[in-house]
């Protein structure tokens, strides 16, 4: 017997129905399930055993999860839950039906331009949505990318898929990912949201030409060729290639991260505005009638020919009157086809639907809606309500909205039901250990430090609420945690040029808390820390509150 089997048939947290395996990693196995509250398919990806042993790794796949937990976009397999505890640590997914990107191109080789051009501009919304929360993938590449049956294209393990790669590595197993590797990663530096970037050239490349754009008899040189070569231009693999399609390739996958595309937003504008200059109408010409001989007029008496010549006359002037009113006819249409219409023309509306009142699930899994709208979920507790039921939209039911190419923004509220959960017992426990079993019964967890000579230094003291106590789910729990007889001092750690994410996970290895961020506008790409708000380097007492500053972006 399999010994993945021994979760098949398990309800998890009595919600989850695991029904059947359909995927292993390094470190995660994938099983379909049955969400028993909402009635719906899903897929948990459980962290293999002897993963979950490992507290540094189970703390990192913990903090991507809930930080991939917050994406909503149509373009990446949506994380629904969350789940940890000392036995089990998994995630719970959307369940998509569909092949990688992969096995498409394993099947096809080479795909026309203008499908690569579909799947490619999908790539990049995904990853805009992201950057812009300050999450990078870190292995984008066919293996990581679905495409469904009607095309659409859904971007997986955002976050986590790195993790799995660290496992093969750890385990001497060749790594797939080092075909799309970053020069910046390949050298060992920390990837950006620019490295995301490049491997999406990559992709592309490999897309348009049915070849990775370097290889090799090792992982080495294949790296170094990522950081010194120039691969191939496309059109000498695919003739059919536009150049303009060609330098957009060549400029997201360029060496340098400076000259590359400096954000998923610039990239998918220059899609955006080849896809517009693919659709203007090439230039008509109108053909000279061919000029047909007429017999010598010397074979004509006087008198016939002045009749003629007088007819001829009249015929010409008509002829010539006519053809050009065809041609202002046709010059017209011609203008009205290709710009006035859409100067006069009002643009596509649409009076918006009530979704308040609703099911989110039916919502989320009906794929028409999805490509006319862009939902964004704000998930609240209400007693009164029902799970998944939409409490208010906006706009409001009956707004005029202008269809878009991207879609209808509409933000709902959505209810998490009446969910109650006693307080868990966690006095002299490991701060670390407690907060993972707050955060498993559905609490947010504030630590607070207190000098103890009598509890062991990072254990817990008291709770407030105290254990037993009801409380509803999305509360915050307050961990009064021993700092031992003294307080020590630990060294600032340097967090400026991380990720928000990174940063955090740098102050808790720091012995430092996170004490929320502020956002400002930089140069630098969103989601990058610009400021922490005490310097590098200084010696500040151990679990101190820390504040980032984090960037926007740069000015539009």
């Amino acid at each position: 017997m399999n010994t993945n089997d021994k979760y098949i048939g398990q309800l998890l947290d009595g919600r989850y129905e695991t029904l059947e395996l359909i995927g292993e990693g390094g470190m995660a196995i994938v099983y379909k399930a049955l969400d028993h509250r909402l009635n719906r398919n899903v897929a948990v990806k459980i962290l293999r055993d002897e993963m979950a042993q490992d507290e540094e790794f189970k703390r990192r796949f913990c903090a991507e999860s809930h930080a991939v937990a917050m994406l909503s976009n149509p373009n990446i397999v949506a994380v629904y839950d969350v789940s940890h505890s000392d036995a089990m640590e998994y995630i719970v997914m959307e369940l998509v039906d569909g092949i990688t990107l992969k096995q498409y191109m394993d099947k096809k080789g080479a795909i026309s331009w203008r499908e690569a051009l579909h799947f490619t501009k999908q790539i990049a919304r995904a990853l805009s949505h992201a950057h812009e929360r300050g999450i990078i993938h870190r292995d984008i590449k066919p293996h990581n990318i679905m495409l469904l049956r009607d095309g659409t294209i859904k971007v997986a393990d955002f976050g986590i898929a790195a993790l799995d790669n660290e496992v093969h590595e750890n385990n001497g197993q060749a790594i797939g990912s080092i075909h799309y590797i970053a020069p910046e990663q390949a050298r060992g530096e920390s990837p950006d949201t620019r490295s995301d970037i490049y491997s999406l050239g990559v992709v592309m490349y490999e897309m348009l030409t049915g070849e990775k754009p370097y290889t090799g008899d090792s992982l080495g040189e294949i790296a170094i060729k990522h950081m010194n070569a120039d691969p191939v231009p496309p059109h000498e693999l695919a003739e059919d290639i536009p150049p303009e399609l060609e330098r957009i390739t060549l400029k997201a996958m360029d060496a340098n991260i400076e000259t590359r595309y400096q954000s998923a937003a610039d990239l998918l504008a220059d899609l955006d505005s080849f896809t517009q200059s693919q659709m203007k109408p090439e230039e008509e010409t109108i053909e000279s009638p061919a000029v047909v001989p007429v017999r010598s007029v010397s074979e004509l008496s006087r008198e016939q020919y002045k009749r003629r010549r007088r007819r001829s006359g009249r015929v010409s002037y008509l002829a010539g009157t006519f053809g050009t009113l065809l041609i202002a006819v046709a010059l017209l249409v011609f203008l009205w086809r290709f710009w006035l219409e859409d100067i006069f023309s009002p643009a596509e509306r649409i009076d918006l639907p009530n979704f308040t009142g609703g099911s989110y699930n039916d919502l989320v899994n009906d794929p028409q809606l999805n490509t006319l709208y862009n939902f964004k979920v704000t998930f609240v507790v209400d007693k009164e309500t029902e799970p998944g039921l939409i409490l208010s939209q906006s706009p409001n039911q009956g707004r005029s909205m202008m269809v878009t190419p991207e879609g209808i923004d509409v933000e709902l509220t959505v209810s998490t039901g009446d969910v109650m959960a006693q307080v868990p017992d966690v006095i002299n426990m490991d701060y670390r250990s407690a907060s993972s079993i707050m955060r498993q019964s559905g609490f947010y967890v504030e630590i607070e430090n207190s000098i103890s000579d009598t509890y062991t230094k990072d254990f817990v003291i008291s709770t407030n609420p105290v254990a037993g106590e009801e409380l509803g789910t999305g509360s915050t729990v307050y961990l009064v945690v021993s700092s031992g007889p003294q307080i020590s001092n630990v060294s600032m750690p340097n967090l400026i040029g991380l990720s928000e994410s990174a940063a955090v996970t740098q102050l808790e290895n720091s012995d430092l808390s996170f004490g929320g961020s502020t956002y400002a506008q930089s140069d630098l790409p969103a989601g990058t820390v610009v400021g922490q708000s005490v310097d590098a380097f200084t010696e500040i007492e151990e679990h101190s509150k820390i504040i980032l500053r984090v960037s926007t972006g740069p000015e539009a």
